[in-house]
């Protein structure tokens, strides 16, 4: 079944639709707030998820609620999204269940989150510019769908849609990575580029909108 999906990712990369490219020093700048900007990330394989590790960095000045990540199935939202409520309060939903993890931050500087969960404890783990914010418990015993939209810039409360133009994100976002495994974190918060499932250095995706692709600001 992976090389199936892997010679229809081949096929969609060369027909124009999707593009594949090491995102290496680059980041997806969302300029303005919108309903209809946004990333779908194409996974390398696509499987049902007994764990998984997601990094990522992004930069906001937003004070209102926002989605930084968004995976869905036909049958079930929220399977993972990472979503800012308020100001240093990160939303983490397995499975639509929800643990929520909280942080001083400031309103001016880039955010590198790392966040694991396994089935089998449902611990989920948070980790912000390297230093962890604890262990929670959410879906003990689940399993996330594997034939999944993933989005980056929008929430989405439809299998690939219905977008809420206030909980769109504005700003930057950079070095997403997503693993089939539980990765130690404290092992990533250096690098988050080589996921198994989602690689920054070999990114298979389409952008939709105003999105712009540039050289990150930071590192």
């Amino acid at each position: 079944m992976e090389k199936v999906i892997a010679g229809v990712l081949f096929l969609s990369v060369f027909s124009g639709s999707v593009s594949q490219s090491d995102m290496k020093g680059k980041a997806f700048i969302f300029p303005r707030e919108s309903s209809t900007a946004y990333v779908s990330l194409i996974p390398q394989v696509q499987k049902s998820l007994k764990n998984f590790t997601l990094c990522l960095k992004a930069f906001t000045d937003l004070t209102r609620p926002y989605s930084i990540f968004s995976y869905n199935t036909k049958t079930k939202d929220n399977e993972i999204l990472l979503f800012v409520e308020n100001l240093g309060e990160y939303m983490f939903y397995v499975g639509n269940s929800v643990a929520i993890f909280k942080a001083p931050t400031s309103l001016y500087d880039p955010v590198h989150i790392c966040v694991s969960w396994e089935s089998g404890s449902g611990i989920a783990e948070f980790w912000l510019n390297g230093k962890p914010l604890g262990r929670k418990g959410l879906k003990k015993g689940y399993t996330v769908g594997g034939e999944a939209k993933i989005i980056l810039g929008q929430e989405q409360d439809s299998f690939g849609g219905r977008f809420d133009v206030k909980q769109s994100f504005v700003g930057e976002i950079w070095d997403v990575s997503l693993w089939d495994y539980v990765v130690p974190l404290e092992e990533v918060h250096d690098s988050c580029n080589n996921g198994n499932l989602i690689n920054w250095q070999a990114l298979i995706y389409e952008d939709n909108g105003y999105v712009v692709t540039k050289p990150r600001l930071w590192t």
